[in-house]
């Protein structure tokens, strides 16, 4: 739905007239007259700008109407000047500027002379100005006068006006030195800066005609100064580093201008800035004095000194802005210079690292590229033939284009397209007249272009702008598949939005040239051949990611660009929809339909009501999609439904009802990307009810009565806005009825978000007519439900109870019972001191929630404090403030006692009350106050105080654990005295903080609990303690090291996070005297102290890493403060940490440093973003020197910690591209450390690699190490990091990390064309790396020498290589040598071939040089003959076949095993003989008639030559072998031609057979069942009597009794599924139980995922024959039995044993479709829809066995429930575990399962008028199910005030046994025809239902 948004209402600041202006149009105004004071004093009373602006619009018609000798009116000067003042007094940014000036260019004539007196008075008055910071005023206001504003032109005075720009340069470069170090001003002034170099050279452009006349005459004239010192300051800018890079650029632009302004003549201009390629400098001509003493007095530096690169950069940018390319006016000398400056920014390219001056190169090379454009339409035959395609300029510009078409700069890529499109430009203008299409650069570079691989992303961009120059065509003609290859790409979603702009491009150019071509439509077929036939395939079968980026991406464009396309798209998958449906992992025609559909609706190609009406989708088709199994299916089915072109489209009422049942089915969707789509197309859909309704609402006040009466046959607008409101509330029933206990994690998210959106869509401001308001169905139980929901253990539940709570304006009004109110803030404050982790959040949210309430002080708060009256009278102070204000307070108190307990013992207060809950309350608390509108200033700067000193206090006795030198074991949990002696000097470190001998003796704390709980109860204040820490003295704990630790690292976290917040509050103006802050400057500073202190030393990653978090927020605030002294603590902490790491000080070296890497980054992160960074570069020299030390240090700690450090900054993506200049020493530092004889230098440097190779290649996203994504050409890397590898090479010779960065290397298009970075020395490098003991090291240099030999030298290389080998007769054969040999021989082959180089015939002949080794290079054949399997070389595949003859699987293996590398040979030769099976079996050599061929088909070894092998290796080749090729076969991938793989499985099944019985190998074992499974058994068991002596039913019971004997070999219940389905009729009944209890025994819950899959499988397999079958083969209560594994693997946690267990419904519903022709079935549906159905299902088949009266009751066994009440109240009281959540519930619903199995059962009750009256079963459930009823009312009765969040689990399992009962006491009754023996409901109503708000569903039916 393209919704679009609402314009954002433009704000304008109005004007105000000071008392005097006010006076003066006063005294003109007439009151009987509009004049021209009276219009501007009513404007001037407005208070609204935008009717100012209107009225200011009023003043010329008003002046023109006024006569002519009005202009003596002293009214209209008064008028003009009052105009004057307050155009000169508005903002640059304000509208009524412009519109000032709009107006007052049509000032008559007459008015001029007197407007430009006023406007140069009030222009004089404001260059007055001394204040530098109100230069940008000034500055501002003359940047306007000379933009469209013919008067201000007028106004302007040059004279004055430059002499104010002059001093206004050197006054803010003053300023801007003397504030060195404050960020915030000096930000500021190269702001105002800027602005004046660019107000300067708008002056002169403006007034250069002005400027250029006599003035020029008198050198020594005052305009001619005042420029010269412009031009000086311009200079001293230019080659500043320390301004911004801005500044320096436009200061470059500046120089140029002014040099071509005040020199004389134009065509010599070029001749004063000479530029080569070494140097750019300006140079002065000797023809005449006066321009060497003038240039050389302002420009010397330029002249004289070598210039930066940068200059030289910033110099060519403004050569190129300023000077005028077109028309040829600069001569030869312009051409030269044109060229010069091209090869000053091509060397600069490989000197410029930094990411700004990087995009600034390329920027300024595209502007270059546009020059050469404009140059060449009027150029010499010189300047065409020097930028000629061929020319040497161009191939370093493609060069550059290469090497930075993949740079992590957006910006940079994006200039390198526009930089290669304008090269194709300029290439088009040098060779006008002759054949583009032919011409051979543009053919050299689709060559180039289509050779490298589709992972390249630079390959798209530059492929499209060759397609605009050569056209589509042309490029199919090399490669027709070239769209289908793009589209098999976009599975990555980095490469789709690439790959879909290329095909755009080719597709909208192919469709011009099929227009212009041919005349009629006739090539339409054509063309959707090739770019909508393939697409349409991948959407039917494509994998999910593929399918879902084609969709976005792709589809859209392909229908914008040809909209008749979606009719021959829809006709061909309407066709296979209702056979092709999809499944679980591919969307099917049906997918694929409702995908196309869905983008045509959206992008208004189509409407839902045309679509519907004209059959090209059904309503069960739309059904059918929104229940799909393939989410994606389901959510092009919704978004069909939600997205429209039109956001006011009236939505159907077709519409709502399929949403609702979307909506019944698709809320617990385990995909969080699922759930988010869903909740962001239902929130277009609401939007589109909110904004069509109030079209209605509009269309319904316009409406006449007789349009009314014309109109009653159509939808009427008020009936229709009932419907919307009805939809509404149904959605809203429906959302919180899914908030029933028990309901999963998703349900509740996707509930919650709904909800949340609902209440943001339809909240509009009052008066305005509203069509729902969510407030209106919410109660007091609802609200109940939205409160459980902090009950929670997933926190983002809170988050959207909590911001939905907040968003209803009705709370307030429904939650006024007192006694709850208490209860609740009991409840949060129990929380609040829990030992568990994650109850103090929900106290923190129940607190946050209950401070809104007014009543909070006195309901609850009056029982802990003392009241305040004084607050109540003070009506200012909102309620939010006062009760927080209360709550912290309260909280402070408790924990400040607590805080003094836990110093007595430590252990006491981590069993009893761990003091972070307390603490991480505050904190949530303060977050949510509005800190700049608080009325009770006074108190809170107390509380701050107050705050910090208790965090200060917390820390000091909890610190020594996490800094201690093992925090995570502190106390012995044996009684071990060794144990625990070894222990004494750990516990000794913290023992000042604990006075008490627990942690001296160091033993477990348990009844000793009792005796210090009664002498902490006596010594605490009972008034100010809160009571949940009474009654703690009946307890017993043990105190595990754990709960020690988990206290004190939470404590240390929750103060860092309260002392961060608090730190936010010190204002920005801040100073050292005392202010109107919450926080001092002093305070500041301290906090800063305690970070710095902790993060420094502590040990506990908890600790430190969340001590960071405070940290950062700190940092940040120092970087904006205005007081000197907090601006200077980063430096000051920075310097101070570098020199205690180099001083090898106490600092923790183990824990990768600990705290001390993110105590640096929070410094370093802090800097401004456009500062110049230099913290940033000051540590990373420090630290890259400390960690290649150049001398032996005594330590090599300080080494360690520079190491580790380094690797976090690397990591850190705040720092971005500023990290990667000195990415190169990291590499450096990293390899060199290394080679330590350190283990600890040698583990950080690795670490420091690892996260450099990720820097440099990007995250890792797949498992793949080969993957090609993350990898990039050796030109592009060695241009980025030039000295990174290549003066390292001489260091070792078999260094593993060279070749890890080797290996991810990639040839350039460019290489063996132009190469100005030679790769060659490395090749002999990495081929002797080849030679390594290490395995890994001879793999790796294999990959590794591939980017570094260029294509055509591959058979040359390889050739080299295998004459180095060593003769069979050598004396000395190393094998790792020739090993490493054949690596590299087989990747340089993999990639020659992958390269799609055409195959030469000195290529061929390469190869039989290749084959002629054959004695050496078995492991090459065995790995690259597959690459060259296409090619028909007939002697290769002899060759072949001899190998395998003379092999010692032909010739018998006379070794034993224990011949090393003998397995890895074996199984070379048998992959090689699967191969050569597989070639020798295709039809091309089975049909030859050549003599060789027919020598070749017949292969010296079979298939079951090797499944006879002694070596199970080779066995289980060939067995995976022949499963591949059968799985083959079944999915009909070689149907055309399987003849050739038939062949090789004829006469198998008997070897199988026999080996299934003798097989010992257990691998192997398994294998041979799966195969026997997969093939079709009509032809295995006629074989089983000749192969294996048994008979169908022998073998069924054998295959029995290795279920039963190894049932974790879950391949052998497929099998003996497989055969019970056709062996069923045959077999005794009690084999037949055995296999149904093995089966439901199959089906429980603990068993593993594949045997639920198996199980799964098998269900599906029996479906027709024994589920759904109109006879009872099995008997009801076996049927049921199975029925029963169905229902509980659909509700399985695991997602694809639920998909696989709705197949079991798919076959159940097209046997129904296929039997009864049905016309539309469900049936490829997601496991929810699939239980709905199978209840209804199994009620339909008790019917038609006719054993209704049977099935019922145990149905209503199921819907009871066979839980042990008893035994779980008792178990759920055991002890919890310190992190237990209780049983987290991710998808499984048990009150789900209720709800549709009592729906089917009360249908078919009624369907079938059921009644048991004596039944004894039924009384038997009865029985049961009262007494259920009393046990739980009987267990609610017992549980504590609050149990949701003190019994949360309990609560939840009561309560679902609560409706389970309830709702099978509601269907016994409607049973039992007899009154009398009927169960009352009314007496199973318990008493402590308002205490389970379940919903108003779940509770009271």
């Amino acid at each position: 739905m393209v919704l679009k948004k609402k314009k954002k209402e433009i704000q304008v600041d109005a004007f105000f007239l000071d008392h005097q202006q006010l006076e003066k149009l006063q005294r003109f105004s007439k009151a009987e007259e509009q004049n021209l004071a009276s219009l501007l004093l009513h404007c001037a009373q407005l208070n609204n700008g935008i009717q100012q602006i209107q009225c200011i619009k009023k003043i010329m018609p008003l002046m023109e109407k006024m006569g002519q000798n009005s202009a003596c009116d002293p009214m209209v000067k008064a008028c003009l000047d009052i105009l004057g003042e307050t155009y000169f007094s508005l903002g640059a940014k304000n509208p009524l500027k412009k519109v000032l000036a709009s107006s007052l260019n049509g000032l008559p004539e007459r008015f001029m002379t007197l407007a430009v007196q006023s406007f140069v008075c009030c222009l004089r008055d404001e260059l007055k100005t001394t204040d530098v910071y109100l230069y940008r005023k000034v500055l501002d206001n003359l940047s306007s006068c000379m933009e469209d504003f013919s008067l201000g032109t007028m106004t302007l005075n040059i004279l004055s006006s430059v002499l104010f720009l002059q001093k206004s340069l050197l006054d803010i470069q003053e300023e801007n030195r003397k504030n060195h170090g404050n960020h915030v001003v000096q930000t500021q002034l190269m702001h105002d800066l800027l602005i004046a170099i660019k107000v300067s050279m708008m002056l002169v452009q403006k007034l250069q005609e002005n400027i250029q006349g006599s003035l020029w005459k008198h050198h020594e004239s005052f305009v001619w100064q005042s420029m010269c010192s412009l031009l000086k300051s311009s200079t001293n800018f230019l080659m500043d580093a320390a301004l911004l890079q801005t500044v320096q650029t436009t200061s470059g632009l500046a120089v140029i201008l002014f040099s071509k302004t005040m020199y004389e003549p134009a065509e010599e201009l070029p001749s004063l800035v000479k530029i080569s390629s070494d140097l750019l400098r300006f140079s002065v001509m000797h023809k005449t004095a006066f321009p060497l003493l003038w240039f050389l007095s302002n420009c010397g530096t330029l002249c004289t000194e070598e210039c930066p690169d940068s200059v030289l950069l910033f110099l060519c940018h403004g050569a190129l802005a300023m000077l005028e390319w077109k028309n040829g006016s600069m001569g030869e000398n312009g051409e030269k210079l044109l060229l010069d400056i091209a090869s000053v920014l091509l060397s600069l390219s490989s000197e410029l690292k930094e990411s700004s001056m990087a995009m600034s190169l390329s920027r300024i090379l595209a502007i270059w590229t546009n020059s050469a454009q404009a140059a060449l339409v009027s150029g010499s035959p010189n300047l065409k033939i020097k930028l000629n395609g061929n020319s040497d300029i161009i191939g370093k510009l493609l060069e550059y284009i290469y090497t930075h078409w993949e740079h992590p700069l957006d910006a940079v890529r994006h200039q390198t397209k526009l930089i290669f499109k304008n090269l194709l430009q300029i290439h088009r203008t040098t060779i006008t007249g002759s054949n583009e299409k032919s011409d051979p650069f543009f053919a050299r570079l689709i060559k180039h272009l289509l050779s490298l691989e589709w992972h390249v992303k630079g390959k798209y961009a530059s492929l499209g702008c060759l397609v605009e120059c050569v056209g589509t065509e042309n490029i199919l003609r090399l490669d027709r598949t070239i769209p289908v290859q793009i589209l098999d790409v976009m599975n990555d979603q980095s490469l789709a939005p690439y790959a879909s702009d290329l095909l755009e491009t080719m597709f909208t150019n192919h469709k011009a040239h099929f227009t212009l071509s041919f005349q009629e439509s006739t090539w339409i077929d054509q063309w959707h051949d090739i770019w909508v036939s393939p697409l349409l395939v991948i959407l039917c079968e494509g994998n999910h990611d593929q399918t879902t980026y084609i969709i976005d991406y792709y589809l859209p464009k392909l229908l914008k660009c040809s909209p008749d396309s979606l009719s021959y798209m829809i006709r061909i998958l309407q066709a296979s929809a209702d056979a092709n449906l999809g499944s679980r992992s591919t969307r099917g025609a049906l997918g694929a339909l409702m995908a196309c559909l869905r983008t045509a609706r959206a992008h208004g190609h189509l409407e839902l009501s045309t679509m519907m009406s004209s059959g090209l989708v059904s309503t069960e088709c739309i059904k059918q999609g929104l229940v799909h199994q393939h989410n994606q299916v389901c959510i092009d089915a919704l978004g069909l439904l939600c997205e429209t072109h039109r956001s006011t489209e009236i939505v159907s009422m077709e519409e709502m009802q399929l949403i609702q049942f979307f909506m019944m089915y698709n809320l617990n969707s385990q995909s969080p990307s699922v759930r988010q789509q869903i909740g962001s197309l239902l929130r277009k859909l609401f939007c589109r009810i909110q904004e069509s309704s109030q079209m209605l609402y509009k269309l319904e006040q316009n409406k006449t009565k007789q349009e009314l009466l014309e109109n009653s046959t159509k939808r009427h607008p008020l009936g229709i806005l009932q419907q919307y409101k009805d939809f509404m509330s149904s959605v809203c029933d429906r959302l919180f009825e899914v908030l029933f206990p028990g309901s999963s994690h998703p349900t509740r998210f996707s509930a919650l978000t709904i909800l949340g959106s609902v209440a943001e869509t339809f909240s509009v401001p009052k008066g305005q007519a509203q069509v729902f308001q969510l407030d209106q169905e919410i109660d007091s139980t609802r609200v109940r439900t939205l409160i459980q929901c902090f009950a929670s253990t997933f926190e983002e539940v809170k988050v959207l109870a909590f911001g939905l709570l907040m968003k209803l304006p009705i709370l307030v009004v429904i939650f006024q019972d007192s006694e709850n109110l208490d209860l609740l803030f009991q409840a949060a404050m129990d929380l609040s001191t829990s030992t568990k982790p994650y109850d103090c959040v929900t106290a923190s949210y129940l607190l946050n929630f209950l401070v809104h309430h007014k009543g909070l002080q006195h309901i609850c708060l009056g029982k802990w404090l003392e009241h305040n009256p004084q607050m109540d009278e003070n009506t200012l102070v909102s309620t939010v403030e006062k009760n927080t204000l209360a709550v912290i307070k309260l909280l402070l108190v408790n924990v400040e006692e607590e805080i003094f307990q836990a110093k007595k013992s430590l252990l006491q207060a981590a069993a009893s009350f761990p003091m972070y809950g307390r603490v991480h309350c505050i904190t949530g608390a303060l977050q949510q106050l509005p800190f700049n509108n608080l009325t009770l200033v006074a108190e809170w700067k107390e509380m701050v105080a107050r705050l910090i000193l208790m965090s200060y206090k917390l820390s000091a006795v909890v610190s020594p654990v996490v800094q201690s030198s093992s925090p995570e074991g502190l106390i012995p949990m044996d009684s071990d005295s060794e144990s625990a002696g070894r222990l004494q000097m750990i516990l000794h470190e913290i023992q000042p903080q604990d006075t008490n001998d627990y942690f001296i003796q160091a033993k477990i704390l348990k009844e000793h609990c009792k005796v210090e709980s009664e002498k902490l109860a006596d010594h605490r204040p009972m008034d100010n303690i809160c009571t949940e820490m009474r009654g703690k003295e009946r307890q017993t704990c043990d105190v595990t090291a754990q709960m020690v630790l988990v206290c004190c690292w939470r404590s240390m976290k929750e103060v860092s996070l309260l002392l961060g917040t608090l730190c936010k509050l010190l204002p920005s103006h801040a100073t050292s005297e005392p202010s109107d802050g919450l926080i001092t400057v002093e305070q500041v500073k301290n906090i800063g102290d305690y970070f710095k202190h902790h993060l420094l030393q502590s040990r506990h990653r908890g600790a430190f890493e969340l001590a960071y978090a405070g940290f950062v927020q700190l940092t940040e605030m120092l970087s904006r403060c205005n007081s000197e002294s907090l601006r200077k603590m980063p430096v000051q902490w920075l310097s101070g940490v570098l020199e205690e790491i180099k001083s090898s000080s106490t600092l923790c070296a183990t824990r990768r440093s600990a705290g001390i890497p993110f105590y640096i980054q929070a410094l370093l992160a802090s800097e401004p973003k456009k500062s110049k960074t230099d913290l940033l570069k000051m540590t990373m020299k420090e630290l890259i020197s400390l960690a290649a030390p150049l001398n032996e240090s005594p330590s090599v700690i300080p080494q360690v910690h520079a190491l580790n450090i380094l690797r976090a900054l690397f990591r850190d993506t705040r720092l971005g591209e500023n990290i990667m200049p000195y990415v190169a020493d990291g590499i450096q530092v990293a390899i060199l450390g290394f080679t330590s004889p350190v283990w600890a230098v040698r583990n950080s440097s690795t670490l420091l690699f690892s996260a450099l190779i990720t820097r440099i290649f990007g995250v890792k996203r797949g498992k793949d190490e080969n993957s090609k994504k993350n990898r990039m050409t050796g030109r592009e890397f060695f241009s980025r990091f030039p000295n990174g590898v290549r003066e390292k090479l001489k260091i070792h010779p078999s260094l593993f990390l060279l070749l890890l960065i080797l290996g991810r290397l990639y040839p350039s298009p460019m290489d063996g064309t132009y190469s100005a970075l030679s790769m060659a020395p490395f090749v002999p490098f990495i081929i002797r790396c080849g030679h390594s003991p290490v395995y890994r090291s001879r793999e790796m240099s294999g990959r590794a020498l591939v980017p570094f030999v260029t294509v055509n030298e591959v058979p040359h290389t390889v050739l080299s290589l295998l004459e180095g080998l060593p003769d069979s007769t050598s004396p000395c054969i190393r094998q790792n040598n020739i090993h490493g040999t054949l690596l590299q021989v087989f990747h340089l082959l993999q990639s020659y071939l992958e390269s799609k180089q055409l195959f030469s015939l000195g290529f061929q002949q390469g190869l039989g040089d290749i084959i002629a080794y054959k004695t050496q290079g078995i492991y090459a054949y065995t790995h690259s003959f597959i690459l060259i399997s296409g090619m028909p070389l007939f002697g290769f595949w002899e060759e072949m076949n001899r190998v395998i003859s003379d092999s010692e699987l032909m010739s018998g293996i006379p070794y034993s095993s224990a011949v090393p590398g003998l397995i890895q040979y074996l199984q070379s030769i048998t992959k090689l003989v699967i191969e050569v099976l597989l070639v020798t079996a295709g039809s091309d050599i089975q049909s030859s008639s050549s003599p060789v061929a027919k020598k070749i088909a017949k292969p010296p070894l079979s298939i079951v030559h090797l499944l006879h092998c002694e070596f199970h290796e080779v066995r289980l080749l060939a067995l995976e072998a022949i499963l591949l090729w059968l799985k083959q076969i079944n999915s009909k991938q070689i149907a055309e031609e399987g003849g050739g793989v038939l062949c090789l499985l004829i006469d198998l099944e008997g070897a199988l057979l026999t080996m299934a019985l003798k097989e010992i190998n257990l691998q192997c074992f398994c294998k041979v069942l799966e195969i026997l499974y997969t093939m079709d058994l009509r032809n295995v068991l006629p074989k089983t009597e000749c192969s294996i002596k048994m008979n169908p039913n022998e073998l069924l019971t054998w295959s029995l009794n290795i279920v039963d004997t190894a049932n974790r070999y879950v391949v052998t219940l497929d099998c003996t599924a497989y055969f019970s389905h056709l062996l069923c009729l045959q077999i005794s009944e009690e084999v037949l139980k055995t296999w149904v209890q093995l089966l439901v025994y199959f089906c429980g819950d603990e068993q593993q995922t594949e045997m639920l899959l198996a199980a799964a499988e098998v269900l599906k397999s029996i479906t027709s024959f024994l589920l759904i079958n109109e006879k009872l083969i099995l008997g009801l209560s076996d049927t049921l039995a199975m029925w029963k594994c169905v229902v509980l693997l659909l509700q399985n946690e695991d997602l694809v044993v639920r998909d696989a267990a709705a197949e079991v419904i798919q076959v159940a519903q097209s046997e129904k479709k296929s039997s009864k022709g049905t016309e539309f079935a469900l049936r490829v549906v997601n496991a929810p829809m699939a239980l709905d159905l199978t209840f209804g299902i199994l009620c339909e088949l008790l019917q038609q066995w006719g054993e209704i009266r049977a099935g019922v009751p145990i149905l209503l066994e199921w819907l009871l429930g066979d839980s042990n009440l008893k035994r779980d109240s008792e178990t759920s009281e055991e002890d919890d575990y310190l992190f237990d959540k209780g049983e987290v519930n991710f998808w499984a619903e048990k009150l789900t399962h209720v709800r549709q199995l009592s729906k089917h059962l009360l249908q078919l009750i009624s369907m079938t008028h059921l009644t048991l009256p004596d039944h004894e079963e039924l009384n038997q459930l009865s029985r049961t199910a009262l007494d259920q009823a009393q046990l739980v009312g009987h267990l609610l009765r017992v549980l504590p005030p609050t149990p949701e969040f003190s019994k949360t689990a309990e609560f939840t399992r009561l309560a679902i046994q609560n409706e389970r009962i309830s709702v099978c006491l509601k269907i016994l009754n409607l049973l039992k025809s007899d009154d009398t023996s009927a169960v009352p409901l009314r007496t199973i109503q318990f008493h402590l239902y308002f205490r389970t708000p379940c919903s108003a569903s779940s509770c009271g039916q």
